[in-house]
């Protein structure tokens, strides 16, 4: 009998080794000629040798010629089609096993089986092996648990995975790292954070899977210290970082403004594959650095990698940024040419092409587009809202409702704003009464804050005050930034007053709101309070960043600086800006002089505007 157990342990090693077809075979025969294929395990070991070398049909073969299959052979054939992604075979076989009663099945059948229904989202089927499963004393578990947890997330039932993840007496690496990367993936930074602390506590280390949630989680919450940490942390501990890994702290970086770090890490990779690439150049891209953002598209393709959709609407929002049509349009092309345009490259090309000035393109998108969501019918309102064609925003609005789509509050504060920039005072406060009346929807401080600004640009400060006033949600930044920009237009400089101490007192973080609050009280002529505002910017670091404007000219892209003298066709442009500046004065039109907040001579502030970045720029054009 030891000597037989000695030949059965044997054989099992050599069948581990095994790697060709034909030592396989050879060593099957052994087992049948010697009796070693009667052993309990020996089936589920030969049946997992032969799914080892991509035989499946040979191990199937094998499994269908044992008469009383045990649990052992049962788990082999389960995990060989499990790992060869056949999961509704592996269910058929599974619910054929427990009906047959042969065998009893183990924590290892149960694991194979929730794991197949999680492939494919059967949710059903998972809740049937469960509660097999927990009958059969298996409700404690880890295996078992662990795939059911990752079921639950899968199916998008957290709140079911929380539960088994509390009552599980024993939680493993696997089982913790199942529900960290689940709150992750669910876009729940906070609860992803929680637990990784519980982790810890219970003296758990994670491995870079764990790593990869605990960094998404950072970059979501804008976390970046505790990101910098995890950083380190995998560093101190020599941990293996992957493409994966490393992609996700240049994500996270790029999306919180450390683009130096984001690319420092960038640099350092070994393997930089196309998500890696666009998650640098959407972080440029959304930190309004969009040169940099096309670069490093055109270094990506020198590089031998074509774009995907992300990266490509990213240099969209780039285009955008600098007004570059003509650069819009090869990447719109590139999309059809190359790839498929879908709703989420559809709204991003119909952004762009209003940005660039192009509203009759973006209007032709729109029309094509097949699929279109409630994202692509707001973001033509608005668009239209941008362009100052309130009539033509409202006029789509009314056909988005008859062609069955519910307006969301997105809608609604794009179409106030449209309103807002076309003077379109009576459909603004008529639609805004609607908002609760018809649709059920309490307004935002976003709505608030259009229907403040649609008021205070018609000069109806006081109107707008009183809205304000009539709100039943604290009113923020936004909505008095909108009455103190009203007040600044229309000279209501005691009202403006008012609004820009409760500006101040909300502590903005914004330049241009401190600049704002300082032109009212420069308006004012109120130049103590100028001096004091300016103080408290410089006090709070705050250095003004000089403006720009930009025209596009034969397909190049012009940029001027204010007082610009460096364009090498400046000459001309001063005595295009001299025969305007006659032109204004036939017509008996002055310049608006009050605009520049300084206490300067008439003479001074004139030339100031004359070569204003804008000017230059218009008159170049």
């Amino acid at each position: 009998m030891l000597r037989a157990l000695s030949r059965h342990r044997w054989l099992q090693a050599l069948l581990q080794r095994t790697k060709d077809p034909e030592t396989l075979s050879k060593i099957h025969a052994l087992m049948l000629l010697s009796g070693a294929f009667l052993h309990h395990h020996s089936p589920g070991a030969l049946i997992a040798a032969y799914a080892r070398l991509r035989n499946l049909p040979a191990a199937h073969l094998l499994f269908q010629t044992i008469p009383q299959p045990n649990v052992s052979a049962w788990n082999a054939i389960l995990i060989a089609f499990s790992r060869h992604g056949s999961p509704h075979r592996v269910l058929d076989l599974f619910r054929h096993m427990i009906s047959r009663n042969q065998a009893r099945p183990d924590s290892s059948s149960f694991t194979v089986a929730l794991n197949a229904c999680a492939k494919i989202l059967d949710l059903g089927a998972g809740e049937d092996i469960k509660t097999r499963a927990f009958d059969l004393g298996y409700a404690g578990d880890v295996f078992v648990c662990s795939s059911l947890l990752n079921l639950y997330i899968k199916c998008g039932r957290l709140s079911d995975a929380v539960k088994v993840f509390e009552g599980m007496p024993k939680k493993d690496l696997v089982s913790w790292t199942t529900m960290i990367n689940g709150f992750a993936s669910s876009g729940m930074p906070f609860e992803t954070i929680g637990i990784y602390r519980r982790m810890r506590l219970e003296g758990m280390e994670g491995d870079g899977i764990v790593m990869v949630g605990i960094i998404q989680a950072c970059a979501g919450i804008g976390d970046v210290r505790m990101g910098r940490s995890v950083h380190g942390l995998m560093i101190r501990h020599e941990m293996r970082m992957d493409v994966v890994v490393e992609t996700s702290l240049v994500d996270m970086y790029a999306k919180n403004g450390f683009l130096k770090l984001a690319k420092l890490v960038f640099q350092r990779m070994e393997i930089k594959n196309v998500v890696s690439w666009s998650a640098l150049i959407s972080g440029y891209a959304q930190n309004g650095f969009a040169s940099d953002a096309i670069w490093l598209l055109i270094d990506m393709q020198i590089c031998g990698l074509q774009p995907d959709l992300v990266a490509l609407v990213s240099v969209l929002l780039a285009c955008s940024q600098i007004g570059s049509l003509i650069l819009g349009k090869s990447v719109h092309g590139y999309i059809v040419r190359k790839l498929e345009c879908d709703r989420i490259s559809g709204t991003a090309l119909i952004d762009m092409y209003s940005k660039c000035g192009s509203i009759a393109n973006a209007r032709a998108l729109f029309d094509k587009v097949s699929a279109r969501d409630s994202i692509s019918w707001n973001a033509m309102i608005a668009s239209y809202g941008a362009h100052g064609q309130g009539k033509e925003a409202y006029l789509l609005f009314l056909e988005m409702k008859e062609a069955g789509l519910k307006p969301d509050e997105t809608t609604f504060a794009s179409l106030l704003s449209a309103f807002g920039h076309s003077g379109l005072v009576d459909e603004g406060r008529y639609w805004f009464d609607l908002i609760v009346r018809e649709f059920g929807f309490e307004p935002g401080e976003k709505h608030y804050a259009c229907m403040v600004d649609l008021l205070a640009r018609a000069g109806h400060v006081e109107e707008a005050h009183e809205l304000i006033k009539s709100m039943v949600i604290q009113p923020g930044m936004t909505v008095w930034v909108a009455l103190l920009s009203g007040c600044h237009n229309h000279k209501k400089l005691e009202l403006g007053d008012y609004a820009a101490g409760k500006v101040l007192e909300l502590d903005p973080d914004d330049l241009g709101i401190y600049t704002l609050v300082s032109n009212v009280y420069a308006a004012a002529k109120k130049w103590d309070k100028v001096v004091e505002v300016r103080r408290l910017m410089k006090k709070m670091g705050m250095k003004k960043i000089p403006g720009y404007s930009s025209v596009e000219v034969n397909g190049k892209l012009h940029a001027f600086l204010m007082e610009d003298k460096s364009h090498p066709q400046y000459e001309e442009i001063i005595e295009m800006l001299k025969r305007l500046a006659l032109e204004m004065r036939k017509i008996e039109c002055t310049l608006k002089t009050e605009f520049v907040v300084h206490d300067l001579d008439e003479e001074v502030k004139e030339r100031i505007l004359c070569n204003h970045s804008e000017s230059l720029a218009f008159a170049f054009g």
